[in-house]
């Protein structure tokens, strides 16, 4: 058994005890939670980054925050540290396994000169960014042996947990709203703008939003619909736990099952071109699958949003291209599921990865266990670092070991080590 099979099997384990870190009732980091809620709730400008699995954790927690209309900046730390300028009424959520990075030290530096409140969510207590941020979230776990598995996980975890922490209390209500606006955010902030305005202004823009949300949901009722839990308070952080606990309990269960799956399906084939697709909150989950299979297969991927596939991308497929597909557990089901369709009838071979899939809807299905939508990344990734172990080893790749990445990039420039430079 390869390390990195080792490292997926501990998973639920890790979880479960990260769960139980951030919402239990001695948990350690419970009180480090409800400061960076605390801080967060009181700034104008909130920046969310990362980078690497980290920036792939941080794109997972993005898609809480929006959903509940909590606008977060949200950009790789490298690009931060490079060509942007902080105000001074923000605070910073840096996301690290290590906290050693040298994009993540710098960025922290450079955010603290710059007046902003920095919340460093990390795996590694004795490393740079839980010393130096101002609020530290540590989950401690085993580190993996090489691939980013276990530490990946538990930090999209975290991140999620003070998402969830954040938008508690904040956007659960929709009072005001006009029968049937109920399922979008945007005729709210409509209507928070027109509270200010005098009474006549304040009529037009009322009518004006109900005019539109009316239209939209009429064109796109599936939306609205699956939005409307919007209108209910975030769940507590017991209900949460309990929900997401439940999950990863039965996730871990099926990863038997799934690596049968994979060993008998047709999908996997070494040297082929593999695109990863996904939406909303599983986008993380697309995007690390990518990563992994770089690391591990040693083999080119991609990912992108299944949206912008549809804008140009769609001229490579043909036969022989393989997919892998998240389906939202709520959203774009049927639009996603007839990308997954077209794509098998122009010759390319399609894994799914989605709650409820039908049985027919392509090459390799991986059925997760029932998980609020957009919390689905927490187990979702799991198949895809399955599929990628098998595939390493059906290359002759060994995916436990790097040829020239570090496990922590702590110097910026060049990519081979600077032994070997110098010779």
């Amino acid at each position: 058994m390869t390390h990195f099979l080792k490292d997926i099997w501990r998973q639920p384990e890790e979880l479960q005890r990260t769960i139980e870190l951030l919402t239990g009732r001695n948990g350690a980091g419970r009180g480090a939670l409800d400061a960076a809620t605390a801080t967060i709730r009181t700034v104008r400008h909130v920046y969310l980054t990362g980078i690497g699995s980290s920036w792939h954790a941080a794109l997972n927690a993005s898609a809480l925050f929006h959903r509940r209309a909590y606008p977060v900046y949200f950009e790789d730390a490298a690009e931060l540290l490079t060509f942007a300028t902080f105000p001074k009424d923000s605070a910073m959520i840096l996301i690290s396994r290590s906290g050693k990075s040298t994009e993540i030290v710098q960025l922290a530096a450079k955010a603290r000169r710059a007046g902003v409140h920095v919340i460093g969510i990390t795996n590694a207590p004795e490393g740079t960014l839980a010393k130096e941020a101002h609020i530290a979230i540590v989950v401690p776990v085993t580190f993996d042996h090489a691939i980013s598995v276990n530490t990946y996980t538990t930090l999209a975890l975290a991140a999620g947990m003070l998402a969830h922490r954040v938008i508690q209390g904040v956007s659960g209500s929709l009072e005001g709203l006009p029968s049937g606006e109920e399922g979008t955010t945007e005729p709210r902030l409509l209507l928070s703008k027109a509270r200010n305005k005098e009474k006549r202004e304040q009529d037009a823009e009322l009518q004006m939003a109900s005019f539109e949300c009316r239209a939209r949901l009429k064109s796109a009722p599936e939306v609205f619909q699956a939005q409307g839990d919007l209108k209910r308070r975030p769940p507590s952080d017991s209900e949460l736990a309990e929900s997401l606990s439940r999950a990863i309990a039965e996730a871990g269960r099926a990863i038997p099952g799934w690596q049968e799956q994979i060993a008998a399906s047709v999908w996997l084939a070494p040297h082929s071109t593999t695109y990863f697709l996904a939406r909303g909150p599983s986008l993380g989950s697309a995007y690390e699958s990518r990563l992994i299979w770089e690391e591990g297969v040693k083999a080119p991927a991609t990912a992108m949003g299944t949206g912008g596939f549809r804008h140009g991308p769609q001229e490579i497929v043909g036969k022989g291209v393989r997919f892998g597909l998240w389906i939202d557990g709520a959203l774009m089901r049927e639009q996603d599921l007839a990308v997954a369709r077209d794509l098998r009838e122009l010759g390319a071979r399609v894994m799914l990865i989605g709650q409820k899939l039908p049985d027919d809807a392509g090459d390799l299905l991986f059925q997760l266990p029932a998980i609020p939508a957009e919390w689905q990344f927490l187990i979702d990734i799991i198949p895809g670092q399955l599929a990628a172990e098998r595939l390493a080893r059906l290359s002759g790749v060994d995916c436990d070991s790097f040829r020239l990445s570090s496990y922590v990039v702590e110097d910026q420039g060049g990519l081979l080590p600077k032994k070997a430079r110098k010779n």
